[in-house]
C-alpha cells in the first residue's frame, strides 16, 4: 500500500524536479492511490508520469508498462539526469543489458522499471518480479487496452492476469485526454 505522504511527494517534487507544487489532478491521483487502484485521464503535458514516479522514489519497486521504446528511453534518461534510479528493458538492449537491468530492479538497485506489455509473456520474468515485491504497477498509455483504437496492443489484455501473478500490487492506469 502506498502511504499518502503528500508532503514528502511535494518536497521531492521541489527538490528533485524543481516544481513548486502539483499540477491539476496530480494531488488527487496520489491521494486516491493511497488506498485504491486508480484510472487517471489527464490532458497531455500535465505530468501524468509524476503520479508513478513520486511513489517509486518514495516506496521503490514500481513497474511501468509503456508501449514505446523511444518513450521509455527518453523518460529513463530524464529521470536518471535528476538522480532517479530508473531503467528499462526492451528490444533495443542486448540480452546481457536486459538481464543486468532486470537484476538491478530485482535486487533493489533500481526503483522504477519500464517494460513493454509483451515482456510479461515470459513467466520467469513475472515470477522474479513477484518475488522482488512490486509495490506499484503503472500502466502508461492505458488507452492501448481498447480494441477499437488504432494503437491497440493485444498484450495489454493480459495485464489483469499479470497483476494477479504479481500479487495484486496497487495499480495506476494513465492515459491522456483527446484534447
Amino acid at each position: 500500500m502506498i502511504s499518502t505522504g503528500l508532503d514528502n511527494y511535494r518536497r521531492t517534487l521541489k527538490e528533485v524536479f524543481g516544481y513548486p507544487d502539483f499540477r491539476t489532478g496530480q494531488e488527487e491521483v496520489l491521494t486516491r492511490l493511497t488506498d485504491r487502484d486508480v484510472m487517471a485521464v489527464m490532458p497531455t503535458g500535465l505530468g501524468k508520469s509524476l503520479c508513478y514516479v513520486l511513489p517509486a522514489i518514495s516506496k521503490g519497486r514500481t513497474v511501468v508498462v509503456s508501449p514505446l521504446i523511444a518513450l521509455m528511453r527518453d523518460q529513463v534518461q530524464s529521470l536518471k539526469a535528476v538522480g532517479v534510479r530508473a531503467t528499462f528493458i526492451n528490444s533495443s538492449l542486448t540480452r546481457s543489458a536486459q538481464n543486468a537491468n532486470y537484476l538491478d530492479f530485482i535486487e533493489g538497485r533500481t526503483d522504477l522499471l519500464y517494460v513493454a506489455p509483451e515482456r510479461f509473456a515470459n513467466t520467469r520474468f513475472v515470477a522474479g518480479l513477484r518475488k522482488a515485491g512490486v509495490k506499484l504497477l503503472a500502466i502508461d498509455e492505458a488507452h492501448c487496452l481498447s480494441e477499437w483504437g488504432h494503437d491497440f496492443r493485444p498484450d495489454y489484455l493480459t495485464l489483469g492476469a499479470v497483476r494477479e501473478a504479481l500479487g495484486r500490487p496497487r495499480t495506476l492506469a494513465l492515459t491522456a485526454t483527446a484534447e
